[in-house]
């Protein structure tokens, strides 16, 4: 098993870890935090939840391909077939096992470009959670600063400047547009904070991935090497003298035109 796999499993897990002991540690901040606008921030929280479930799927999704890999090209057992992500390069390579077929270098690059497609359509998922975390925080930021400011503009149009007891209408109006605030930074802190969370666990996944694809490349550019050596031989075999041939067969019938036309003169 490759152990960038573990490397990268073990940062995952005790990034994880760090994530929910601090957590714990500052409980009751984060739920004063939180309790700010529940409803978006639990939103929020609740995607944090699903993204970090989900890169933890992704990896996990590498194991049988790990294996598949050490089974075929280090423990000669060419009868298994991975999962899902190498299953057509799989197919392809017991195919040409089974005919003596040999698989071409220009058909070893789109092996490669397929497996990266699929590859790229993994992380999508991942991406399109960071963004939303982002987007989320956003969002909860201006909504909590129309608030704050639709709450300033009714406290001082409220205002009566010539009453005695403006001082406390002041400060008993300030409440509604710091709850405001409250829901703009809180938002912000869990949007970012999540962002940052998934992006970490994304790029652990696509490392992953890229070790994978640079030890499925390695293993098959050995195959290809020598498949490119016996067709540049066969090409030398073949063509070459048909070329050699047509040429003689073009200089004759020179030849036979230029006298044609001497006697014509």
């Amino acid at each position: 098993m490759n152990t960038q796999f573990h490397k990268n499993l073990n940062r995952m897990a005790l990034f994880t870890a760090f994530v929910i002991a601090g957590t714990i540690l500052t409980f009751n901040q984060f739920m004063e935090i939180a309790t700010n606008n529940i409803i978006l921030n639990g939103i929020i929280i609740g995607t944090i939840i699903f993204g970090v479930g989900l890169s933890f799927s992704e990896i996990f999704k590498l194991l049988p391909e790990y294996r598949w890999i050490k089974k075929f090209f280090y423990e000669n057992k060419k009868n298994e077939l991975p999962p899902r992500l190498f299953r057509p390069v799989a197919m392809i390579l017991q195919n040409q096992d089974a005919t003596n077929k040999k698989i071409s270098t220009t058909n070893l690059g789109n092996l490669l470009e397929l497996i990266l497609g699929r590859f790229e359509d993994q992380r999508e998922s991942l991406r399109y959670i960071t963004n939303t975390l982002i987007f989320m925080g956003l969002l909860g930021t201006f909504w909590g600063l129309i608030h704050t400011v639709g709450g300033f503009a009714e406290l001082v149009g409220g205002l009566n400047f010539e009453d005695e007891n403006i001082m406390t209408t002041l400060q008993s109006g300030l409440i509604a547009p710091m709850s405001g605030m409250g829901t703009a930074f809180s938002s912000s802190l869990f949007g970012l904070a999540g962002s940052l969370i998934i992006g970490f666990l994304g790029l652990q996944v696509q490392l992953a991935q890229n070790s994978l694809y640079r030890e499925l490349e390695e293993n098959l550019s050995k195959r290809a090497q020598l498949i490119a050596y016996k067709e540049e031989e066969s090409l030398s075999d073949n063509i070459i003298p048909s070329i050699n041939l047509a040429t003689k067969e073009l200089t004759q019938a020179v030849q036979n035109l230029e006298k044609t036309v001497a006697k014509m003169i």
